[in-house]
C-alpha cells in the first residue's frame, strides 16, 4: 500500500494517477478544485475543521458536500456522507472517484464511518436484493439512510485526499478499509428472519 504524498501541481504526479485510475486530467483537477471549494460551505462552528468532498459519478457529474456539525455531538454529518446523500437523491448510483479536502497538511483521510459507506449501489445495479447500510440497521434498496463510501463504491474506487497546499494522497477504498463489511455479506432477503 502506497501512501506517497503527491503534488497536484506536478504534471508527472497528476498524469500517473490519472493513468492508474482511468481519469482525465480535467476530471482530476475538477475533483480537486470542487472538493477544496466545498470546504467554504462547511458548518463547523465547534471543531472549526472544514472538510469538503466531491464525488465523480460514472456519467461525469460532480456532486459536492461539506461537513455539517451539531452541538449535540455526534449528530453532525461528514462531508462525504453529505455528498453521497445528495448524489443518491439526485439519482446517481455509480461512482468513479471521491475527493476529500481539508485545511491541514499532510492530507487527512475520511473517517471510519465514511469509509464504511460505498459499494451498495454498484452491487444493487447487479442484483436487487436487501442491502445493509452498515450503520447497524437494514434498509430496503429504496431506503438510502446513513450514507458512506463503502456502501456505494466498488472496493477499487480511488479516494483522493487533498491538503491545504495541494498535496494529495490517493488510495483505493479497499486500502482504506481492509476486511470491510458490505452488502455482499448479508443473506438474500428470503433467508432473513421476519
Amino acid at each position: 500500500m502506497s501512501t506517497a504524498i503527491l503534488q497536484s501541481n506536478n504534471p508527472t504526479d497528476v498524469s500517473s494517477v490519472c493513468s492508474t485510475y482511468s481519469l482525465t486530467t480535467l476530471q482530476f483537477e475538477t475533483l480537486h478544485t470542487r472538493s477544496a471549494a466545498a470546504k467554504a460551505t462547511a458548518y463547523c462552528p465547534y471543531s472549526r475543521f472544514h472538510v469538503g468532498a466531491s464525488i465523480l459519478t460514472e456519467d461525469g457529474a460532480f456532486i459536492d458536500g461539506a461537513n455539517v456539525e451539531n452541538a449535540a455531538f455526534p449528530v453532525g454529518t461528514c462531508a462525504e456522507r453529505v455528498a453521497f446523500g445528495k448524489a443518491i437523491t439526485e439519482g446517481h448510483k455509480k461512482f468513479k472517484a471521491v475527493g476529500v479536502a481539508t485545511d491541514i497538511s499532510p492530507p487527512a483521510s475520511p473517517c471510519g464511518m465514511c469509509r464504511q459507506l460505498a459499494i451498495f449501489l454498484e452491487m444493487s445495479s447487479m442484483r436487487a436484493t436487501l442491502r445493509c447500510v452498515a450503520l447497524r440497521y437494514l434498509v430496503r434498496e429504496t431506503d438510502y439512510g446513513g450514507f458512506s463510501i463503502r456502501e456505494f463504491c466498488e472496493l477499487q474506487t480511488p479516494i483522493f485526499m487533498f491538503d491545504k497546499d495541494g498535496a494529495f494522497v490517493v488510495m483505493r477504498l479497499e486500502q482504506l478499509l481492509p476486511l470491510s463489511f458490505g452488502p455482499e455479506a448479508l443473506p438474500p432477503p428470503g433467508l432473513l428472519p421476519a
